[in-house]
């Protein structure tokens, strides 16, 4: 039981450092002050079917608590590709959480990424790119090119720092829901949903 809990401090320990490691080398690619709380994480990853015989995309896994949240909910790590910008965080990520697809690169190369793995379709994207940081019209082209590599009906989810979607509502190409507010998260992070209009 001790060596348990010593375990998960240590796992807490390391992703810390790794995030604040990250943040002093380039803060706006990291885009937060601390890092996404574990109920945050688990939030996001309980929309994804673990079972669905489809991949799981992962954008900006930083210091690594999404990508632990989603292998708890039962994703195996072969199945999880997992971009990051950040060349810091890779080599703790990769430590961390060894069988997961990690890759350097940028999210908004999505779609050659995705080409060049040959994946048509994942399960669920779940993002914690600081998305804010970029000019709208940035953002509403990442979640177009999202949508399209996704299973129909399956949802981009998407944390933010913002009162509002971080990509605003096009009803004519997607539809976006709040998920979840966690108040525990530091600042308070609201999780939003897209889905591609049918």
């Amino acid at each position: 039981m001790q060596t348990k809990i010593n375990n998960r401090f240590g796992l807490r320990l390391g992703e810390r450092l790794e995030f604040y490691k990250g943040w002093l080398a380039n803060p706006k690619a990291v885009g937060a002050i601390t890092p996404t709380s574990l109920t945050t994480a688990r939030i996001m990853a309980s929309v994804i079917r673990p079972d669905s015989g489809l991949k799981v995309l992962e954008l900006g896994p930083g210091n690594g608590v999404t990508t632990r949240a989603i292998l708890e909910h039962g994703v195996r790590p072969a199945d999880l590709y997992s971009i990051e910008f950040t060349e810091s965080f890779l080599p703790g990520l990769r430590l961390r959480y060894p069988g997961v697809n990690f890759i350097h690169n940028d999210a908004f190369n999505i779609s050659q990424i995705s080409a060049d793995l040959e994946i048509d379709k994942y399960d669920a994207v779940i993002s914690a790119l600081p998305l804010l940081n970029f000019p709208v019209a940035q953002r509403i082209r990442l979640v177009d090119m999202i949508l399209e590599l996704l299973e129909p009906g399956r949802p981009l989810v998407q944390f933010s720092y913002g009162l509002s979607p971080p990509a605003p509502t096009r009803p004519e190409k997607y539809t976006v829901k709040r998920l979840g507010t966690v108040l525990r998260n530091l600042p308070p992070a609201r999780i939003w949903t897209y889905q591609k209009a049918s």
